[in-house]
Formats: C-alpha cells, structure tokens, sequence
C-alpha cells in the first residue's frame, strides 16, 4: 500500500510527519493491505496559519481494487491527531463497505 502526502503551503511535510502517516495509516489499514492500493493524505490548515483549536484538517482517500475511493476526514489541533482520527474513522468505513476480516 502506498502511502501519498499532500499539503497546502501552511503545513510542513517534514520527515516525521510523513512517518506518522505511514506509521498511523499502515498500522490502522493494516488488515485491508491487500485490498488498499493507495492511500492519499490531504492535509491543511483550516485558518492559514492563524492558530486555534481544531484548524488542522486531514482527508484521507483510500484507493481500492475494483471499488470505488473510500474517504475520511477528521479536524484536530495538530496535524498528527488530525491523521490519526481520520485513518480511525477510514477503518470505520473500510468495515462497513468492506466487511470486516477478523
């Protein structure tokens, strides 16, 4: 599964925010391995930069063999928070179109 990172010009896509994606998003999707190609990771600040809470804004949009793209969103304060509540709620739909595995 590959993993893709986006960001508008107010987030840093420094190295340890592209672990904490592949490391949260692959630990979540880690039973749908087989049937995620590719995950694409969205991410900007809702106010530009200004501060606040809940202005980080994450879109995951998981692509898979032979379905239609299953997306996810989540807002949080931080960046890391904000891809980590978005792959849980990405689970959430991947169960329900999906069926769960295990």
């Amino acid at each position: 599964m590959k993993i893709q990172l986006n960001t508008d010009h107010h987030i840093q896509a420094d190295e340890s925010v592209v672990r904490h994606a592949e490391d949260s998003i692959g630990n979540a999707l880690a039973r749908y391995a087989g049937q995620v190609t590719r995950v694409e990771v969205h991410l900007r600040d809702a106010n530009a930069g200004k501060g606040g809470a809940q202005d980080k804004h994450c879109t995951l949009e998981a692509r898979l063999e032979g379905r239609p793209p299953a997306t996810a969103s989540e807002d949080a304060s931080t960046v890391a928070a904000a891809i980590t509540g978005a792959a849980k709620k990405l689970v959430r739909v991947l169960d329900s179109s999906l069926g769960k595995l295990g």
